[in-house]
């Protein structure tokens, strides 16, 4: 049985204040434990109504009842399990290889979630998050990622300060650049994409060397903007389909 004092410090764990008091974080899900398991990431206890992963030993694990996973979940409908993990040590040294993504106070935790699963996807090592953005061990920005978080490398940094000393191209992307479909475009390099409600901010805009959009083919001219994780979804497909 659950003793008040985890249940209380599980459910703190939504707050990125109590994150770094306690050290951990929170994943949950069949797809996203299994993910962390097979990682660096070290998992301190699992709270599991069943075992999904009965060969892993040295996992401690606690058996709980639906009721008490309710509980201690941030799901509307728990999934098997719960697995409490320390916050890995971050890693200052940034080694960018190819295309890296860069994000300009991204606050939606589905969107940075939707991201870094795309980064995945596309093969993008690295994307550099200015330290407004939503925190990477947000309960949200972790499920939506399905696991994706533990291969792709999420830095917090002075965006501004750090794309000011780099060296080669960095794209922006505005409503008036140019169509990414009439641009050659090269593997390496940075792609900058904005926050949800302001876009690109103008100290960073400054530092771009190519502004690129995605041109609009509706009829309908009422046509909202497209958010920014599809709008990422959109870019990388195109910077990807240059290399063939």
């Amino acid at each position: 049985m659950l003793s008040n004092n985890v249940i209380k410090i599980i459910t703190s764990l939504s707050s990125k204040k109590y994150r770094q008091k306690y050290n951990l974080f929170v994943v949950e899900g069949v797809k996203n434990i299994g993910e962390v398991i097979k990682s660096s990431i070290k998992i301190k206890e699992l709270f599991i109504t069943e075992d999904f992963w009965p060969d892993e030993n040295s996992i401690k694990k606690t058996y709980i009842d639906e009721k008490e996973l309710k509980k201690i979940s941030f799901l509307s409908t728990p999934n098997v399990g719960l697995a409490l993990c320390e916050l890995p040590n971050n890693d200052e040294n940034i080694k960018l290889n190819g295309l890296t993504i860069a994000l300009d106070d991204i606050r939606d935790p589905g969107n940075l979630g939707t991201i870094i699963r795309l980064a995945d996807w596309f093969g993008v090592e690295n994307i550099l998050c200015t330290k407004e953005s939503v925190d990477l061990y947000n309960p949200k920005v972790v499920m939506s990622t399905m696991g994706s978080f533990t291969r792709v490398k999420v830095h917090y940094i002075e965006l501004e300060s750090f794309l000011s000393t780099y060296k080669g191209n960095i794209f922006g992307t505005f409503m008036e650049g140019e169509s990414i479909y009439e641009q050659k475009l090269p593997q390496e390099g940075i792609l900058v994409m904005g926050n949800e409600a302001n876009g690109i901010s103008k100290p960073i805009e400054d530092l771009t060397t190519n502004k690129l959009s995605i041109p609009f083919f509706g009829k309908n001219g009422s046509t909202e903007s497209l958010n920014v994780a599809v709008a990422t979804s959109v870019i990388l497909g195109e910077f990807k389909s240059q290399v063939y």
